[in-house]
């Protein structure tokens, strides 16, 4: 779906390493097919060392020779790019932003006729086990996005969503790692309370959510029906339910995701 596609990437930041690695480790491209712009010499140079894909201090350069055209810079510069390189981007490249709370409209006001695809994805990407929601522009079509889905989808799994809801996805899991790091970072304080080295109780805190989380993705049964075959009647996970439940664990979870996506609503406002 790729062959003989030019892939760019505007900033070379840590997103875009890890869409390059996952892209690369996936063999959707060969390393020629990527050119990457950045105001960074230094890191150009470690992309490049990394990689062996292409790169360039010039982002118009980028954006003329690209297919598939990634915005991997931060919102608070994302206007000053859109100015520089809206003059360049045919009409046929597909624009894919990761910049969070920039709306389609302010890419396709500037540069109207081009496919734009909005990508809110989070960061374990890096270690190829991201969330990505992607919402399509007026000129992004099933087809077009396709593309950029499998780019996604190197990196983990990959959702379409409408664009108002893009706000409740950086809520639940654009802020979602946050709140696990806590989860896993309290277990483990639990478990040296109770005797382990840290070491130990990281690993059997980590562990225990990536085993959990596997086994509702992998049985597509609701995350209550598995609680209900670990809480035994009268036994120890039963009763450490109950002390979360007392303690209004899953109401601060659902507070943290609402009051999260009202923050996104309010940074996008501005």
């Amino acid at each position: 779906m790729l062959k003989n596609k030019q892939i760019g990437f505007i900033g070379g930041g840590a997103m875009a390493e890890a869409l390059i690695r996952g892209i690369l480790n996936a063999g959707l491209v060969v390393p020629s097919q990527i050119l990457v712009s950045d105001v960074s010499v230094e890191r150009l140079d470690y992309l490049r060392g990394t990689f062996t894909i292409l790169t360039t201090t010039d982002s118009q350069e980028t954006a003329r020779q690209s297919d598939i055209l990634f915005l991997t810079v931060k919102p608070q510069v994302i206007n000053g790019v859109i100015d520089t390189i809206a003059p360049v981007v045919s009409k046929s490249t597909v624009l894919v932003t990761v910049a969070a709370g920039v709306t389609i409209s302010t890419y396709q006001n500037k540069m109207p006729g081009v496919p734009i695809i909005r990508v809110m994805p989070n960061t374990p990407v890096a270690v190829g086990e991201g969330m990505s929601a992607m919402a399509l522009g007026k000129y992004a079509t099933t087809e077009v996005s396709k593309p950029v889905a499998q780019v996604f989808s190197s990196v983990g799994q990959v959702v379409t969503v409408s664009e108002d809801t893009m706000d409740a996805v950086t809520g639940l899991s654009g802020s979602g790692p946050a709140y696990a790091f806590v989860l896993i970072d309290a277990l483990t304080d639990a478990g040296v309370r109770v005797g382990f080295s840290r070491q130990t109780a990281v690993l059997l805190a980590a562990q225990t959510l990536l085993g959990a989380a596997k086994m509702v993705l992998a049985t597509g049964e609701h995350p209550a029906k598995l609680r209900d075959m670990v809480t035994s009647p009268g036994g120890t996970a039963i009763t450490g339910v109950h002390i979360l439940e007392q303690n209004g664990v899953r109401a601060a979870l659902i507070d943290a995701v609402v009051a999260a996506t009202n923050r996104s609503r309010e940074m996008g406002r501005r």
